[in-house]
């Protein structure tokens, strides 16, 4: 009995110490997170950044280094995503961990680094929480694309950002708060080659000087962002680049899609020739980056920081060249301007390792905050995707049972600020529509100001059950004593208005009098005894001209004309007698020379604008300055540095002052009008509207709000409209269409080799109505988006049949499923947090601490009927109502 007792526990002990010889020989993931000699070292956080670079149209294939280091060598995330296709969107989801509806930047012009966004969310950006943890943080690239170089953001202790948007040459940066100016000298000025430098340069300066201290660089790269200005040595790369013609290429018009895509024709032969020597000139930027990654790998091998650095490779949105026929762009929200590049390595990160589930730009601001051994905000949206990387933590070394990873499969794409909510006019139509009546006023009843019997203040409607058990919406019956108080106190209240801030002053000529007032009026003026009032001045406007009577003939002088005489300037030498009237009309000459001269004619009118200190605009405009700036190369290039600092100075004052004005637009107070109706009429107007409002059945008082919104908007919208056509004609921009966004390229666009020699032309790219909200899914059995416009639009691809996107199936689908793809997409659109904002797939245990706000129980059927639907059949366009 001993003796099998002992075997048991020989045999148990042996298993044990087998199974953690073969998980630690063969399972590199169960690494500890750093040395052993470095165990209470921090790793370090470099995150490399570019700019437009896509996945779907290869290239990646091209940057071999990259691919050895952070492929082979890393992590890769084949379904990484943006949840916007834009730069200063994506850009501040990227600092702040969250979506657009909850940091407000919608697009690269509204709201993109204004004073809103530096007061709100600059101070809550990851590099905020990791510098006052003790990391040395170093920005280096572009930031925002209206970052203007006058202040550094917060967090940052080394600043080299770029000023306004991606170039290469003849930019300028903010370095720790000072502008500097760069030209067109390539050793000296070339974007991608400086910010690798000063990166290298300051990692190596931090661990000489703190050898201890954690370092978290940002490396954003211009590149392959237009004007696409390459390094000369990679001028001659890629003359027959291919990898953009993909089977959306050219594939237009598209009227199974919204808007544009319709408008959208095949391309011209002038534009396919442009979009190959495009993709040709976007390889061959990402060639320097190429260089600067294996630079970056290099120094941190010498230094030996290698295995204790996480590098994250990625970009802010894709791109597109020449997909459905658009020439070149993003914003949409197809896989080729959603997809992104995604590689992690770093310690306990298997090389070569590939990872399924979905990550998102919101999850960089997360993940950063994991590595340096922080907590996640709860207001962030996004989630840390080391938990998918299988890192170890203690504890779990011997755990054989361990649980499926939960993480997300669906996630929130959104593009464009929705000016008016046009969903709740369809809401409310569709609801009318599909209720029947006894369940809207069953619904209706539900609110508390419909369930007292008329007791509340100002109550005008109260449910009641009738004979038969049903709900009925009655209209209060007030008794004669509550009537008589309110007549009592309207009588008080018509007499005038309290708030002098909120009065109409529309002179005495719109007033009038009360009854009585008007009747004691009447005595006084029938009372012949009452004194009569003259006026103190009868004339009070001055003589313009006067007849005189002179031997017999009457004359009219005009006297204004004898006041222009007086006006007029005299001579100032005195004339003692007629014969030296040629020498004062000569001495009249001088003067008037001399006054020319000193910039003012004869009338006191300036002949000439005074634009700087030094810098004149004369009548014929033309332009002169003192001699000393045509004479000294310091005193004209001081004086241009002074002209563009006053230029940058006025911008930022026009940026501001256009901010105010919208919130003064938005926050415009009620006023009246005197000139349609009286400052009484308009008065019991108003007090007739009310009424008229109060006797509305409730069913109808929020149809009728909408109305006045909608045509609120109608009018807004007009007048938006006419002010742009007329900007358009006054620049005379033949380019530029109503409603949609153009460019125009020509032969001076691209300043480095290869040029472009054919020519100009227009092309158009995005529209204003391209805005939308749509559901991206990704897992085991399904693959699919679909899409909200503000247009009402609906769109639907499965890519699992249709991975390029080419035909709409949205007329396939059930209604019962669009409705409960609607709700979705509507609960993702306003979640707040990686609560809310992280919904758990389907089949899985709700309680989990890293889970959302999922329900299983919460759409039974929809999951039921999302097993077996859509067949890829020929589509026509739908509308949601």
């Amino acid at each position: 009995m001993k003796s099998s007792w002992f075997a048991l526990i020989l045999a148990v002990l042996s298993t044990e110490l087998l199974r953690s010889h073969c998980s630690t020989v063969k399972s590199p993931r169960f690494r500890g997170r750093v040395l052993q000699e470095r165990k209470n070292i921090r790793p370090n956080i470099i995150l490399v950044l570019t700019d437009d670079q896509d996945v779907e149209l290869g290239s990646l294939q091209v940057m071999n280094k990259t691919r050895r280091i952070m492929e082979n060598g890393g992590a890769t995330f084949i379904n990484a995503f943006v949840t916007t296709p834009m730069c200063c969107p994506s850009r501040s989801s990227m600092l702040t961990g969250k979506y657009v509806h909850n940091h407000n930047i919608y697009t690269n012009n509204e709201n993109c680094s204004s004073p809103s966004w530096q007061a709100t969310h600059e101070p809550r950006t990851f590099a905020v929480y990791l510098n006052n943890t003790g990391y040395r943080t170093a920005f280096f690239g572009k930031y925002l694309n209206e970052y203007n170089g006058s202040y550094i953001p917060p967090g940052w202790r080394e600043w080299v950002g770029l000023v306004k948007n991606s170039r290469f040459y003849n930019y300028t940066i903010s370095r720790n708060g000072n502008k500097e100016k760069h030209g067109f000298d390539y050793a000296k000025d070339y974007f991608t080659d400086l910010i690798t430098n000063e990166s290298i340069n300051y990692f190596r300066m931090s661990k000489r000087i703190y050898p201890h201290r954690p370092i978290m660089m940002v490396i954003s790269h211009a590149a392959p962002h237009g004007p696409e200005d390459s390094a000369p040595q990679f001028s001659e790369l890629y003359p027959n680049a291919s990898q953009h013609i993909t089977p959306s290429y050219n594939y237009a018009p598209n009227m199974d899609k919204h808007w544009i895509m319709q408008y959208t024709g095949p391309m011209l032969p002038i534009h396919m020739e442009f979009t190959n020597v495009l993709q040709r000139k976007r390889l061959q930027t990402l060639m320097s980056v190429d260089d600067s990654m294996e630079r970056l790998y290099q120094m941190l091998a010498e230094m030996g920081e290698l295995e204790n650095t996480y590098i994250i490779y990625t970009a802010d949105h894709g791109y597109h060249i020449g997909q459905f026929g658009l020439v070149k762009g993003k914003s949409m929200p197809y896989d080729f301007d959603i997809r992104v590049p995604f590689f992690i390595r770093g310690p306990s990160v298997e090389p070569g390792s590939v990872v399924p589930q979905i990550v998102l730009n919101i999850d960089l601001a997360p993940t950063i905050l994991d590595i340096a051994g922080l907590d996640t905000p709860p207001d962030m949206d996004g989630k840390s995707v080391l938990k998918l990387l299988d890192l170890e933590r203690p504890g779990n070394r011997f755990r054989t049972n361990k649980k499926t990873k939960i993480w997300r499969d669906t996630f929130l794409v959104e593009r464009g600020k929705f000016l008016r909510k046009k969903e709740e006019p369809n809401k409310n139509t569709q609801q009318s529509n599909q209720l029947p009546k006894y369940e809207r006023v069953k619904e209706l009843c539900q609110q508390a100001k419909y369930q007292t019997a008329c007791e509340q203040p100002g109550q005008k409607w109260q449910c009641m059950e009738d004979a038969s058990g049903k709900l009925r919406i009655h209209k209060c019956k007030v008794s004669s004593d509550i009537l008589a108080i309110r007549k009592r106190t309207r009588s008080i209240h018509s007499r005038g208005y309290n708030s002098k801030d909120k009065d109409c002053n529309c002179g005495d000529s719109d007033y009038r009098n009360s009854r009585t007032q008007r009747k004691n009026q009447r005595q006084f003026l029938r009372n012949p005894n009452a004194q009569k009032y003259k006026p103190r001045f009868v004339h009070t406007r001055q003589t313009r001209s006067l007849s005189v009577e002179f031997e017999g003939e009457i004359y009219d002088i005009n006297l204004e004309e004898e006041e222009l005489q007086v006006l007029r300037t005299k001579s100032i030498t005195k004339r003692h007698n007629a014969e030296n009237e040629g020498e004062a009309e000569e001495t009249d000459g001088a003067a008037g020379d001399s006054m020319i001269a000193d910039g003012a004619d004869a009338t006191g009118q300036p002949s000439s604008v005074r634009v700087t200190h030094k810098c004149f605009i004369l009548p014929n405009d033309t332009i002169h300055c003192e001699r000393e700036l045509y004479q000294s190369a310091r005193a004209w290039k001081d004086h241009k540095a002074y002209i563009d600092k006053e230029i940058e100075a006025l911008q930022d004052k026009i940026k501001n002052l256009r901010e105010v004005r919208g919130h003064l637009k938005r926050r415009k107070p009620d006023e009246c009008d005197c000139s349609k109706q009286s400052y009484y009429n308009k008065e019991k107007g108003v007090k007739a509207q009310e009424k008229l409002k109060s006797h509305l059945h409730p069913f109808k008082e929020a149809a009728q709000e909408v109305d006045g919104k909608l045509q609120l908007f109608k009018e807004n919208r007009r007048r938006k409209k006419e002010r742009k056509g007329k900007r358009r004609q006054k620049k005379g921009d033949e380019c530029s269409l109503p409603g949609l966004t153009c460019f125009t390229h020509d032969n001076n666009h691209w300043q480095t080799a290869p040029f472009w020699n054919l020519g100009s032309f227009c092309a158009c790219t995005s529209s204003n109505n391209n805005t939308y909200w749509c559901l991206r899914t990704v897992n085991d059995t399904h693959n699919f988006l679909f899409c909200e416009f503000a247009t009402g639009f609906l769109e639907y691809f499965d890519m699992n049949t249709d991975p390029y996107q080419l035909t709409n199936t949205v007329h396939t689908v059930e209604r019962g499923i669009l409705n409960q793809l609607h709700i979705q997409l509507m609960e993702l659109r306003s979640c707040q947090g990686y609560k809310q904002c992280n919904p758990r797939p389907k089949g899985l245990e709700t309680g989990n601490k890293d889970g959302g706000s999922y329900d299983p129980h919460r759409y039974p059927h929809f999951f039921i009927l999302l097993s077996s639907f859509f067949p890829n059949n020929c589509m026509t366009p739908v509308h949601f109502n």
